[in-house]
């Protein structure tokens, strides 16, 4: 049968063949490299089958998707040493992420770090074994009766998420099994490289009202030498860490009077007042009008905004003269109150307000950090207002305003486009324009993204510049 390569190219294959031998008929170097396919567009496991006229993709460590199943599988073999070395362990959680993986798990005694040298030690007799990694499914109450035997509670509680008719899918490597939903590399023999990182707690699902679990982080390469440039990286890194930095040269503090809330220090503020001084010149030259809006107002503004709905877990509130009020998470809906406070004409559009607003957000405890996760913070930020003709050209005024300053402070960045999430508010079509002009602006610029499925504000889509 046929199928076809990445490049477009054609190649036969074999009717029964894999993801594998797709990879072995390309080249041998290919194969050896090769972590996991994609088939279709959809990331497999490299022993998937491929029916015909598919389109197929090797993806090795330089592909995405690849490092996350090389990435997922380095948590899989942490999770597996884990249970050989306190079989009471329960296990939550186990993703992977940029340049590494994390496992959320309860232990009975607490970790310190002498004992991820012990952890470690066993990872490597996994992966000198070269356990074949390989997927089998159950039915979701199989798979539930599975780990209730186990005594695997947070696994029963994922698979009961899931619905009646689910079909669940597993992963196994020796006497190891892990609920995923994959893909995953081969063998643990692959993993040549690895290092457990830190430790951290983190509350079951992010919720502070459940049990505090351990968090062990780790990154892997299939080779020594990529771990051993990563370790010098982040030896580096911790030398320009902004909390250092920003504690030896009299910046910031933060203090448990405020967790989350950072102190400006004299010098800080010097550089800070400079940042803004530099602000004010880009908007006046770009022609926005600089706003301040109130830190507290009415629940019934945030409600008819839908943040109250939407947000309110993230929101500090307050009572004043027994009503709900919250302290702001964003700014627009002060904007909007000062876009409606006259009439306007089609004359005065496009219509272009700035405010350098102090927004709070409740964060949980475990995610702050120096200046990178706090719970207040200025926000530079602005809202125009246009008619709909005008919207591909302030799109891409707002593209190059923040290209400039990107470039000027030596920023690079890649362009995500994210688009409608499940829950919005307004109507589908409106939401498909908006989207369709936030494309036309983009290739106006000659701007690379891509698309963030489902990971639009719940008020409309966005782009993203991440830094």
């Amino acid at each position: 049968m046929k199928v076809v390569l990445k490049d477009g190219s054609p190649l036969e294959v074999g009717d029964d063949a894999s993801v594998y031998d797709v990879a072995e008929q390309i080249g041998a170097g290919l194969a050896r490299a090769a972590l996991a396919g994609e088939v279709n567009g959809q990331a497999v496991d490299l022993r998937t089958k491929v029916p015909a006229d598919s389109e197929i993709a090797i993806l090795t460590f330089d592909d995405e998707y690849g490092q996350d199943a090389f990435h997922h599988s380095s948590s899989h073999l942490l999770a597996q040493a884990v249970k050989r070395l306190y079989p009471d362990a329960k296990l939550a959680i186990g993703p992977a992420i940029d340049q590494g993986f994390y496992y959320d798990i309860e232990f009975a005694q607490p970790l310190s770090d002498s004992d991820l040298e012990k952890i470690e030690a066993e990872m490597q007799k996994i992966v000198k074994a070269d356990l074949p990694i390989e997927k089998f499914t159950l039915p979701r109450a199989e798979a539930i009766d599975f780990y209730k035997k186990q005594g695997e509670i947070y696994k029963v509680e994922l698979i009961e998420d899931l619905p009646a008719d689910a079909e669940i899918s597993f992963y196994k490597q020796g006497e190891f099994t892990d609920l995923c939903a994959g893909p995953h590399i081969k063998s643990t023999g692959q993993i040549k490289a690895f290092k457990l990182t830190s430790l951290a707690g983190a509350y079951w699902r992010g919720d502070e009202h459940n049990t505090m679990l351990t968090r062990i982080y780790g990154t892997s390469f299939p080779r020594k030498k990529q771990l051993e440039e990563h370790l010098a990286r982040l030896e580096e890194a911790k030398k320009r860490d902004h909390r250092k930095i920003g504690r030896e040269m009299g910046l910031f503090m933060t203090h448990d009077a405020g967790p989350g809330f950072p102190f400006f220090l004299p010098n800080g503020m010097v550089l800070k007042n400079s940042l803004i001084e530099y602000w004010r010149e880009l908007h006046d030259r770009e022609g926005y009008k600089e706003i301040e809006s109130p830190i507290i107002l009415s629940r019934k503004l945030w409600e008819e905004s839908g943040h109250w709905d939407h947000y309110k877990d993230n929101m500090y509130t307050t009572v004043i003269d027994e009503e709900d009020y919250a302290i702001k998470p964003m700014n627009c809906p002060g904007a909007m109150l000062v876009f409606s406070n006259r009439l306007r004409s089609y004359r005065d559009l496009p219509l272009r307000l700035a405010e350098l607003g102090r927004v709070h957000r409740h964060e949980l405890s475990g995610a702050l950090h120096g200046l990178m996760r706090v719970r207040a913070f200025t926000q530079d930020d602005a809202h125009i207002f246009m008619l709909p003709e005008q919207m591909i050209d302030e799109i891409t005024g707002v593209i190059r305003l923040i290209d400039e300053v990107y470039t000027k402070f030596g920023f690079k960045y890649q362009v995500e486009l994210s688009t409608r999430p499940q829950e919005f508010l307004g109507e589908i079509a409106d939401w498909d324009r908006a989207e369709e002009n936030l494309k036309e602006a983009l290739a106006a610029m000659d701007l690379d993204y891509k698309i963030n499925a489902g990971d639009g504000a719940f008020y409309g889509p966005k782009i993203d510049f991440q830094v």
